[in-house]
């Protein structure tokens, strides 16, 4: 069975973000989910093309395919039971260096507007453990 890994460009600054973060990432641990935190010193353009090495990668951009928390859910089932890890990368600070990379079956979007890089990695964490409360069939994802 393979993992979901999702992979940050840089330690998060401001201290609020960086326990969300942290908070989420331990939260998922023991749910076969991995948060890996790639040094903001890496370049950019050999950031992006590392994680396109990968199999299933889904860069998350505002281009990209929108789902809503349950349709999300569905994926996350559907990537746990891949045998190949699945890679959610969250770009660089000024986002994806090269834009004509990213199509709309290698990407996915949390919204149609942006977010800084901090935040929309709170939020795909948040999304992801909302996906697996949703699938446990708890209360915590509430309509």
């Amino acid at each position: 069975m393979g993992r979901i890994i999702v992979h940050l460009h840089g330690r998060p600054k401001q201290k609020s973000f960086s326990q969300l973060i942290e908070n989420y990432g331990d939260r998922l641990r023991s749910r076969n989910i991995k948060l890996e935190i790639h040094s903001d010193k890496e370049n950019p353009n050999d950031y992006q093309n590392q994680l396109l090495k990968n199999k299933l990668i889904f860069l998350l951009d505002e281009k990209g395919s929108d789902f809503s928390s349950v349709e999300f859910s569905d994926k996350v089932t559907e990537w746990s039971l891949n045998s190949e890890d699945v890679h959610l990368a969250i770009g660089p600070v000024d986002g994806w260096p090269q834009k004509e990379k990213i199509t709309s079956k290698n990407s996915i979007t949390l919204s149609k507007m942006t977010f800084p890089h901090e935040l929309a990695a709170v939020i795909l964490l948040e999304q992801i453990y909302r996906s697996t409360e949703i699938i446990k069939g708890t209360l915590y994802h509430r309509v």
